[in-house]
């Protein structure tokens, strides 16, 4: 075999050992993607589990009259895939007051969770609360079927331009106490 043609080999062999090398990497890059979306993932630490997801259980986005139920990836990370990375890299935040312990009492959560929501807050206000959005939609909605406030405030908000979380902060979990 000549020289050139074994050169040739060569590197068709290393171009689909590393096509191969690159699908499992990108395999096993977005399985672990999507296993941190599972609700298993988000209470598997404490500061979750004891009390945000506590709340989260006594809400209409865990228990209701249609039976669908939102998990916290539903409403905390985007669907699109370049979004949804963005959010995983900001989460790394999240992973490093777990780890420093600033928020692994109930106490401590409570004195941070004002600065917590604000920050979730801030990013819904600022994607137009695309994530609930994804389920709910102007166009879908039957204001026959809601209360009369409801139908009127809900058709206020949307002449209005507003967006869900300026009207429905503590849907899901308690807001923050104030020290008024």
């Amino acid at each position: 075999m000549s020289a050139k043609r074994w050169g040739v080999g060569a590197l068709l062999a290393m171009a689909a050992a590393g096509a191969v090398a690159g699908i499992v990497f990108w395999g096993g890059f977005n399985t672990a993607m999507e296993a941190t979306n599972s609700m298993a993932f988000c209470i598997s630490c404490h500061e979750m589990k004891d009390n945000v997801y506590q709340e989260y259980t006594k809400s209409p986005h865990y228990r209701n009259a249609s039976g669908v139920r939102a998990i916290c990836s539903d409403c905390h990370v985007p669907k699109e895939w370049g979004p949804k990375l963005w959010r995983k890299i900001q989460a790394s935040n999240e992973l490093y007051h777990h780890l420093r312990g600033s928020i692994d009492t109930p106490e401590k959560f409570e004195a941070k969770r004002a600065e917590l929501a604000e920050h979730v807050w801030a990013t819904m206000i600022a994607n137009d609360s695309h994530e609930c959005r994804n389920c709910h939609s102007w166009d879908a909605m039957d204001h026959q079927k809601q209360t009369p406030r409801g139908a009127e405030k809900m058709q206020a908000g949307q002449k209005e331009g507003k967006t869900c979380i300026e009207c429905h902060k503590g849907i899901a979990h308690a807001l923050p106490k104030r020290d008024d």
